[in-house]
């Protein structure tokens, strides 16, 4: 029977789809390309053709047609789910096809819009390929819609709903970044309860609100300020423009001309001429137009918040003292010092001889803080035991420990575990295979995108190699430590700010020197003041090639300089080989000078210990410590020291500050707040690794001699410590691992989530692991005790140190009923492990 040439265009199978699906998606990329090429061409010596700028213009009109068919489109599929053929199936049918046509249409003009106009960034990026996705997905819908209808392909039907869903989502995240676009990144959360109030002149810039600028200090009728007022002032006003207009004055957006982010364009003025006149804000159009009522077409910010009143005060009183604008102000974000510092050393007190303990009680003294009472032997052996080796002390080793009258018994207990060369390293591995991005399988590592520096790492943890050596050689890596300045040659093509320079680029600001490139590595910074030429500059240290600047994956035409982040330390040479240049970045970063490379490690090895950094998050350095007089201190002395870490983890550990009762925060925000007062030790959740070697120890071995299969060590057994079990540190990620916190490890993780997470509470709840190891516990327990009590106090000696209650004794008698039995083992040993007691660190 002959068909018609339509029907036998649509009759086709699951690879034709997949087909029509990529070709869809190259359509769009080659359109996108075609349109910056027309508007390029046009734009050499012109502004682009006014027909390419109304058409583009009509994109906000005509998208939200097809964004209304589809989602009618999608509630009425929704509500005949249980039937693909209902009396709703002709309208659903007009809306996909129509709003299918209508998606593509409008996509188009996006393009030209985004090609015509001023737009860049990612939320740009982020709103330019949902949209283009929608016009995809709804197309690929129609199509299967047709099949089905057309040809009764009954089959394709959940593919149908499967891209109708997908459909929607993108034109939820079209929509979203949209707004965000329109309106300000505010727009969708600003009617919350949670939303920043109007009176904030921006603390993530580090600046102080309006309301607290201190307008008295400015009272003079003088116009000269002071060098401090001047640069406080100028901060101010400032911030003010970075959270209020850089979403349509800035970098990414140029509305008008006018640019409010830099010195020079921001007194140059836009279209219109000058918008500040200093000295004279009654004639300043800047200040005119942030005054006028909301709603008034020329009102500023235009789009978002209004300026409060004293926001507007700030930039008036700027103006009339000549809008000041030191030279030496290089950006709106605080920046710490290079340099190292070594203050000096408060008097020794009664029972305060460390250094430590000196440092923090003037620190005390100063916020009205008493010293409390210090922990107890049990719970010291405990926190120290899992801090420095990862273990759990065994019931005998807290007995003894509990037994000895030495009063410098906790100095010798960190001696002792510091000795343990194997379990310490197995431990810390943990920690850093998290910093620098390494694992024993994963993305990479199959198609030798990816090297592993384990062998390298294990053996370095073992032998307490200098820190300053340690990070020599991952700067200037040997065979076995060039995976961290590898990273992941990625599938497939990949945006320019993924490349493996640009990831060495990345993972060494943040890992070692506490400075996150990665929004610097698209476009200039929101979150601080490095820039995308200083991101370059640094990754071209790590490049075969020079590096060509791509601005939010568009070339820029401009070469990168090669430089490091902080040339006052030292020069790189601009034609040297990647060898060359490691050698003297390696020989840059890690001098004594470099104040940074040593607070960073000194501040994240603190965090470990004490649950939050002096300086926090510990990512971000340029964040103001608790005290600087203790990171500054410890620094210079970990340098003094030889760089050894083991003899700074005995300061640490030994100081009466690390032994102060643990401390729980109901608000987790409140760990990376400025306003953080440091009290003591933050409670800590054991890790995935630490909570598995727990129950190794105390119900029975979570992994076995197979699990090091995948370890890429050169000798993995060998690597096994006197525990007699395999540690979790040691084995491949697994489902039981994910779920307690182990992260992928494709990213820098310094710091892991110390909250209990939903996947955490089921997998402890219903998870085949534990419920194996379990049962193998109670096989074990089963075969050494015969008397229920005298296997119920045993058990709670070895899981917790400490006898059972009254109550917890009559539960259990309860439990077992006097006999003996496995499932009743079981039971208990999984509500003892569920208990806080256990899975915390106090």
């Amino acid at each position: 029977m002959y068909k018609p040439k339509f029907q036998k265009i649509f009759n086709i199978n699951k690879f034709a789809l997949l087909f029509v699906a990529l070709m869809l998606i190259s359509w769009s990329v080659m359109a996108q390309e075609a349109t910056v090429e027309v508007v390029e061409e046009v734009s050499k010596d012109a502004d682009p053709w006014w027909g390419w700028v109304f058409l583009g213009r009509l994109h906000p009109m005509l998208v939200h047609f097809p964004v209304a068919l589809i989602l009618v489109a999608a509630f009425m599929e929704l509500a005949k789910l249980r039937t693909f053929q209902s009396n709703l199936r002709s309208g659903i049918n007009w809306l996909i096809y129509v709003g299918a046509a209508s998606a593509l249409f409008a996509a188009v003009l996006g393009l030209f819009l985004a090609n015509t106009g001023s737009y860049a960034g990612e939320t740009f990026e982020w709103h330019q390929w949902s949209g283009i996705s929608t016009a995809v997905f709804s197309l690929l819908t129609a199509i299967i819609l047709w099949s089905i209808t057309k040809k009764d392909k009954k089959g394709f039907i959940p593919f149908y709903r499967f891209t109708l869903v997908l459909s929607v989502l993108s034109i939820f995240m079209a929509g979203h970044f949209g707004g965000s676009l329109t309106h300000g990144q505010d727009y969708l959360l600003s009617t919350t309860p949670w939303a920043p109030k109007d009176d904030s002149l921006g603390e993530l810039a580090g600046a102080a609100p309006s309301a607290e600028f201190d307008f008295a200090s400015y009272s003079s009728e003088s116009d000269s300020l002071s060098e401090e007022q001047q640069v406080n002032l100028n901060l101010a006003v400032r911030t003010i423009f970075a959270h209020h207009c850089f979403q349509c004055h800035g970098s990414d957006k140029t509305e008008g001309e006018l640019r409010l982010d830099q010195k020079d364009l921001v007194f140059k003025g836009g279209e219109s001429g000058k918008v500040i006149i200093p000295g004279d804000s009654e004639h300043s159009e800047l200040l005119r137009r942030v005054s006028l009522p909301p709603g008034h077409k020329e009102a500023m910010p235009g789009k978002g918040k209004p300026l409060g009143e004293k926001d507007i005060a700030v930039i008036k009183l700027w103006i009339d003292k000549g809008a000041p604008w030191p030279d030496n102000i290089k950006g709106i974000f605080p920046n710490a010092p290079l340099a190292p510092r070594k203050p000096e050393l408060p008097p020794i007190s009664a029972g305060l001889e460390n250094p430590i303990d000196r440092l923090v009680n003037v620190y005390f003294q100063k916020n009205g803080i008493k010293w409390p009472n210090l922990i107890d032997d049990r719970t010291y052996i405990r926190r120290v035991y899992f801090d420095l080796i990862g273990l759990p002390p065994t019931e005998q080793e807290l007995k003894n420990f509990l037994a000895d009258g030495n009063p410098n018994k906790r100095n010798k207990l960190v001696e002792t575990l510091l000795a343990k060369d194997q379990e310490y390293a197995t431990h810390w591995t943990t920690f850093w295979n998290d910093l620098l991005r390494n694992d024993y399988t994963g993305t990479g590592y199959i198609t030798q995108g990816r090297f592993n520096i384990s062998d390298w790492l294990f053996k370095s943890l073992q032998s307490n190699k200098p820190y300053k050596q340690f990070t020599m050689e991952l700067l200037d890596p040997t065979e076995e430590s060039k995976g961290f300045i590898k990273g992941i040659a990625w599938r497939g093509a990949v945006n320019s700010s993924q490349t493996t320079a640009m990831q060495a680029a990345q993972n060494v600001s943040q890992a070692l020197l506490g400075v996150n490139l990665k929004c610097a590595s698209c476009h200039d910074s929101f979150v601080s003041d490095w820039k995308l030429d200083d991101a370059y500059a640094f990754a071209n240290i790590f490049s075969e090639e020079a590096l060509e600047i791509n601005r939010c994956d568009i070339p820029t035409g401009k070469m990168a300089d090669t430089r490091i982040l902080w040339p006052e330390l030292g020069n790189i040479s601009k034609t040297a080989s990647v060898k060359e240049k490691s050698q003297e970045l390696s020989n840059i970063l890690t001098q004594p000078d470099n104040g940074r490379l040593y607070r960073t490690l000194v501040n994240r090895i603190w965090a470990q210990l004490m649950g939050r950094g002096i300086v926090s998050p510990t990512d971000e350095m340029d964040k103001k410590p608790w005290s600087a007089d203790l990171l500054d201190w410890m620094a210079v002395n970990f340098v003094e020291e030889g760089y050894d870490i083991k003899k700074l983890l005995y300061l640490i550990t030994t100081s009466k500050t690390y032994q102060l009762p643990s401390i729980g925060l109901a608000d987790q925000a409140a760990i990376n707040a400025e306003s953080f007062v440091f009290k003591g030790l933050l409670k800590k959740k054991l890790t995935a690794e630490q909570f598995s070697d727990a129950l190794s120890t105390v119900v029975s071995p979570v992994y076995s001699v197979e699990s090091l299969k995948y370890n890429p060590l050169a000798d993995p057994k060998a690597y096994m410590d006197a525990s007699a079990f395999v540690r979790a540190a040691l084995v491949q990620n697994d489902p039981f691992q994910t779920a307690l916190g182990r992260p992928s490890r494709e990213n820098i993780i310094s710091v892991r989530e110390g909250h209990v997470t939903l996947l955490q509470a089921m997998e402890l709840t219903n998870g085949t692991k534990l419920n194996e190891t379990l049962i193998q516990g109670a096989k074990r327990w089963v075969s050494q005790y015969k008397d229920p009590n005298e296997m119920i106090q045993a058990i709670y000696g070895q899981t917790l140190g400490r006898k059972p209650s009254s109550d917890e004794l009559k539960i259990a008698n309860e439990l077992f009923d006097g006999k003996i039995d496995e499932g009743s083992v079981q039971e208990l040993l999984w509500a003892i492990v569920l208990l806080p007691e256990f899975q915390f660190i106090e």
